[in-house]
């Protein structure tokens, strides 16, 4: 089995430093189930390739009793496709071969060790137990794009059907220890298969491997079940830590941020206007059912209230404490029953399916998908655009190429603190573009604010419609 890693960032033969193999030698490791072996096909300044190459001894593993349990005379504990497939067996071998790397350490480059690198990776004869969909399902969202070949069973008898191996290759601008962190877990999920016993001390390496990805990837708990082979115990555990991570920060904490950012964009009434344009686009869409996603402490659904052609209104927030504001802002405690029947709030997240967002011919989302990094942004996506699915969607962002117009914001600074980016204009229209080429929207683009002629407006609205 063969996993190689290239790396094209002058000068980069820098990947020998990260990955602590030097590129002049070829190297090997004794492991309980074979050999590994590391070596450099290619080592210029321009393209350094490293290759990981493991020898699985099939009849050691027999003997020393670490196959597949049954029979020990079984012929198919013999005759197998583990020798020759990316499977548990190359995780292991990453951890142990790759370990520095993998924990983030490099004496010769400790700078290169956070930065985003244009890597690739290819994955030789890689087991998937749900095709090439599952395939992009779980490595997607994590900013890849994928190359998939799909190898033939054998062409000779087409009626054994297709095979369930691929070769991979992915790439992305990504730190090395992430990429491998991604590899380690996902490799065996994809083969939903593991060649040692599942116990607690899986749970965390699961948890440790994951962090900062697995919490908000869309996929996470078909990730967790086959990681650990459907364990209820473990997998109920591991989740139930993953969803903990996850939890919004204390209120005060939050509201003080939001002040900050407030009080950047006060003197020029960002938010008046930002609620105006939302209202006004929602309106042109002829939606009568509006949802609200992100809802805050309820400013749009107070202006949405205001409109009569707006018959059912409804608001979701993750925070319960921002709920209770906007309920107390909208006073449904003293509401007319009337007007009442057409305002609703729950607490609810993006990052997950809810059957109670289907139905409505349209949502808003205002200021919020700069607060989801990569694999949450991913998941938001596919619950609003794919599952959701209403009429029309409006979605505002803050425009980063107006930042610098911004007296009190330092330079360099997001804001919000809690901002995970802020997009220019041509990176918003390529996300936005993206989506809805993937699902089936047009997209359209209008300004927010007043239009400065360098740095375009303060704030960006993308509009889609089905």
């Amino acid at each position: 089995m063969l996993l190689t890693i290239t790396n094209t960032k002058l000068p980069a033969t820098d990947l020998g430093y990260l990955l602590h193999k030097n590129p002049e030698r070829v190297q090997s490791f004794e492991l309980s189930f074979g050999k590994a072996h590391v070596f450099y096909p290619e080592a210029t300044a321009e393209r350094c390739t490293a290759a990981l190459l493991l020898d699985v001894d099939p009849v050691g593993l027999v003997r020393r009793k670490r196959g597949a349990a049954g029979d020990s005379g079984a012929l198919e504990q013999y005759v197998n496709d583990r020798p020759y497939v990316a499977s548990s067996f190359m995780s292991v071998a990453m951890a142990r071969v790759f370990a520095s790397a993998m924990a983030g350490t490099s004496k010769g480059r400790p700078e290169l060790v956070d930065q985003a690198l244009p890597l690739s990776a290819k994955i030789a004869v890689l087991p998937c137990r749900g095709g090439e969909e599952l395939l992009h399902r779980l490595f997607a969202p994590l900013g890849y794009q994928l190359r998939v070949s799909h190898h033939e069973l054998d062409p000779r008898f087409p009626e054994w059907g297709e095979s369930s191996y691929y070769d991979v290759e992915l790439s992305r601008e990504i730190p090395l220890k992430l990429m491998l962190s991604h590899l380690y877990v996902l490799i065996p999920v994809l083969d939903s298969a593991k060649h040692y016993w599942i116990g607690q001390d899986e749970v965390e390496k699961l948890l440790k491997r994951g962090e900062g990805w697995l919490p908000g990837h869309p996929e996470r708990e078909l990730i967790v079940n086959r990681y650990l082979r459907y364990r209820r115990k473990l997998t109920t555990e591991a989740l139930a830590r993953l969803v903990a991570d996850e939890e919004p920060e204390p209120d005060e904490e939050q509201e003080k941020k939001t002040e900050q950012e407030e009080a950047i964009e006060k003197p020029i009434r960002l938010n008046d206007m930002r609620l105006e344009s939302v209202v006004q686009a929602l309106k042109e869409t002829q939606a009568a059912r509006v949802l609200d996603l992100g809802c805050g402490e309820g400013k749009l659904l107070k202006e949405l209230l205001k409109e009569k052609q707006f018959k059912e209104v409804v608001g979701m927030d993750v925070s319960h404490r921002s709920l209770e504001i906007a309920s107390e802002r909208l006073h449904l405690d003293t509401m007319p029953a009337k007007q009442k029947e057409r305002i609703r709030i729950f607490q609810g997240s993006l990052m997950y399916r809810d059957q109670r967002l289907g139905g409505f011919d349209a949502a808003a989302v205002v200021e919020v998908i700069e607060h989801l990094d990569p694999p949450r942004l991913a998941a938001f996506e596919r619950v609003l655009f794919e599952h959701a699915k209403p009429g029309a969607v409006v979605i505002t962002t803050p425009n980063a190429d107006y930042n610098v117009r911004f007296a009190t914001l330092p330079a360099g600074q997001f804001r919000h603190k809690d901002h995970r980016f802020e997009w220019t204009r041509a990176q918003f229209r390529e996300w936005a573009e993206g989506v809805a080429s993937r699902w089936g929207y047009k997209a359209e683009f209008r300004p927010v604010g007043v239009e400065d002629a360098e740095v375009g407006a303060p704030t960006q609205m993308g509009v889609f419609r089905r």
